[in-house]
Protein backbone atom coordinates (compact mmCIF):
# COMPACT_ATOMS: atom_id res chain seq x y z
CA UNK A 1 0.00 0.00 0.00
CA UNK A 2 1.23 3.57 -0.24
CA UNK A 3 1.31 6.10 2.32
CA UNK A 4 -1.90 8.05 1.22
CA UNK A 5 -4.11 4.67 1.36
CA UNK A 6 -2.62 3.97 4.62
CA UNK A 7 -3.17 7.50 6.04
CA UNK A 8 -6.80 7.34 4.58
CA UNK A 9 -7.55 3.67 6.03
CA UNK A 10 -5.47 5.12 9.13
CA UNK A 11 -7.64 8.57 9.79
CA UNK A 12 -11.14 6.83 8.41
CA UNK A 13 -11.33 4.33 11.11
CA UNK A 14 -9.94 6.98 13.98
CA UNK A 15 -12.51 9.28 12.65
CA UNK A 16 -15.18 7.01 12.38
CA UNK A 17 -14.85 5.70 15.79
CA UNK A 18 -14.68 8.88 17.09
CA UNK A 19 -18.08 10.01 15.37
CA UNK A 20 -19.01 6.76 17.16
CA UNK A 21 -17.75 7.70 20.49
CA UNK A 22 -19.30 11.45 20.48
CA UNK A 23 -22.54 9.81 18.93
CA UNK A 24 -22.87 7.38 21.99
CA UNK A 25 -25.60 8.84 24.06
CA UNK A 26 -28.79 8.37 25.73
CA UNK A 27 -30.96 10.13 23.41
CA UNK A 28 -29.50 8.61 20.26
CA UNK A 29 -29.09 11.69 18.93
CA UNK A 30 -27.37 11.42 15.05
CA UNK A 31 -24.22 13.01 13.91
CA UNK A 32 -26.06 15.44 11.76
CA UNK A 33 -27.96 16.69 15.16
CA UNK A 34 -24.51 16.69 17.00
CA UNK A 35 -22.92 18.61 14.06
CA UNK A 36 -25.75 21.33 14.49
CA UNK A 37 -25.49 21.54 18.16
CA UNK A 38 -21.59 22.15 18.03
CA UNK A 39 -22.19 24.75 15.07
CA UNK A 40 -25.08 26.74 17.00
CA UNK A 41 -22.27 26.46 19.97
CA UNK A 42 -19.40 28.06 18.20
CA UNK A 43 -20.93 30.26 15.98
CA UNK A 44 -24.43 31.02 17.46
CA UNK A 45 -27.89 31.42 16.28
CA UNK A 46 -28.50 31.26 12.71
CA UNK A 47 -31.58 30.41 10.78
CA UNK A 48 -32.04 26.75 9.21
CA UNK A 49 -30.96 27.80 5.73
CA UNK A 50 -27.37 29.24 6.95
CA UNK A 51 -27.00 25.69 9.39
CA UNK A 52 -28.20 23.52 6.01
CA UNK A 53 -25.50 25.23 4.31
CA UNK A 54 -23.02 25.04 6.46
CA UNK A 55 -23.71 21.32 6.91
CA UNK A 56 -23.44 20.76 3.21
CA UNK A 57 -26.95 19.56 3.22
CA UNK A 58 -30.57 20.56 1.88
CA UNK A 59 -33.40 22.82 3.90
CA UNK A 60 -35.40 19.37 3.11
CA UNK A 61 -32.58 17.33 5.64
CA UNK A 62 -31.95 20.02 7.64
CA UNK A 63 -36.22 20.40 9.07
CA UNK A 64 -36.28 16.97 10.60
CA UNK A 65 -33.02 17.78 12.51
CA UNK A 66 -34.12 20.65 13.71
CA UNK A 67 -37.57 19.02 14.98
CA UNK A 68 -36.15 16.21 16.46
CA UNK A 69 -33.15 18.47 18.71
CA UNK A 70 -36.78 20.88 19.62
CA UNK A 71 -38.26 17.77 20.62
CA UNK A 72 -35.53 17.26 23.17
CA UNK A 73 -35.80 20.88 23.79
CA UNK A 74 -31.66 20.70 22.87
CA UNK A 75 -32.85 24.25 20.54
CA UNK A 76 -34.82 27.24 20.44
CA UNK A 77 -36.90 28.55 17.17
CA UNK A 78 -37.95 32.09 17.28
CA UNK A 79 -39.34 34.15 14.53
CA UNK A 80 -36.30 36.47 13.27
CA UNK A 81 -36.64 40.18 15.03
CA UNK A 82 -34.97 41.40 11.53
CA UNK A 83 -37.95 39.42 9.46
CA UNK A 84 -40.80 37.44 11.32
CA UNK A 85 -41.37 35.30 8.20
CA UNK A 86 -37.75 33.68 8.87
CA UNK A 87 -36.82 32.21 11.60
CA UNK A 88 -33.85 31.82 14.11
CA UNK A 89 -32.25 28.49 15.82
CA UNK A 90 -30.07 28.94 19.46
CA UNK A 91 -28.78 26.27 21.34
CA UNK A 92 -30.59 25.53 24.46
CA UNK A 93 -28.97 25.00 27.80
CA UNK A 94 -29.68 21.85 27.47
CA UNK A 95 -28.32 21.20 23.92
CA UNK A 96 -24.96 22.54 25.90
CA UNK A 97 -25.20 20.38 28.63
CA UNK A 98 -25.43 17.45 26.19
CA UNK A 99 -22.32 18.78 24.19
CA UNK A 100 -20.72 18.99 27.14
CA UNK A 101 -21.43 15.42 28.27
CA UNK A 102 -20.36 13.98 25.22
CA UNK A 103 -17.25 15.75 24.90
CA UNK A 104 -16.47 14.70 28.63
CA UNK A 105 -17.46 11.05 27.88
CA UNK A 106 -15.12 10.81 24.62
CA UNK A 107 -12.31 12.64 26.06
CA UNK A 108 -12.19 10.14 28.97
CA UNK A 109 -12.09 7.48 26.07
CA UNK A 110 -9.23 8.98 24.61
CA UNK A 111 -7.00 9.91 27.76
CA UNK A 112 -7.69 6.07 28.40
CA UNK A 113 -6.62 4.61 25.09
CA UNK A 114 -3.19 7.08 25.27
CA UNK A 115 -2.73 5.98 28.51
CA UNK A 116 -2.03 2.66 26.75
CA UNK A 117 0.90 4.14 25.19
CA UNK A 118 4.83 5.17 26.19
CA UNK A 119 5.46 8.24 26.87
CA UNK A 120 7.48 7.95 23.87
CA UNK A 121 4.73 7.04 21.85
CA UNK A 122 2.53 9.75 23.04
CA UNK A 123 5.50 12.42 21.92
CA UNK A 124 5.62 10.50 18.55
CA UNK A 125 1.67 11.49 17.77
CA UNK A 126 1.92 14.80 19.10
CA UNK A 127 4.32 15.34 16.88
CA UNK A 128 2.30 13.79 14.23
CA UNK A 129 -0.52 16.35 14.77
CA UNK A 130 0.25 19.38 13.00
CA UNK A 131 1.53 17.06 9.70
CA UNK A 132 -2.03 15.70 9.81
CA UNK A 133 -3.21 19.34 9.68
CA UNK A 134 -0.96 20.44 7.49
CA UNK A 135 -2.36 17.19 4.51
CA UNK A 136 -6.06 18.11 6.39
CA UNK A 137 -5.71 21.78 5.03
CA UNK A 138 -4.09 20.76 1.10
CA UNK A 139 -6.91 18.13 0.53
Amino acid sequence: MTLAQDLRLAVGRFARRLRQLYADGDDNLSFLELAVLQRLERTGPSSPGALAGQENVTSAAIAPVLRRLEEHAFVIRAADPADGRRSVVTISPSGRTALQTREAASITRIHAALATLTDDQRRQLADVIPLLEKVTAQL
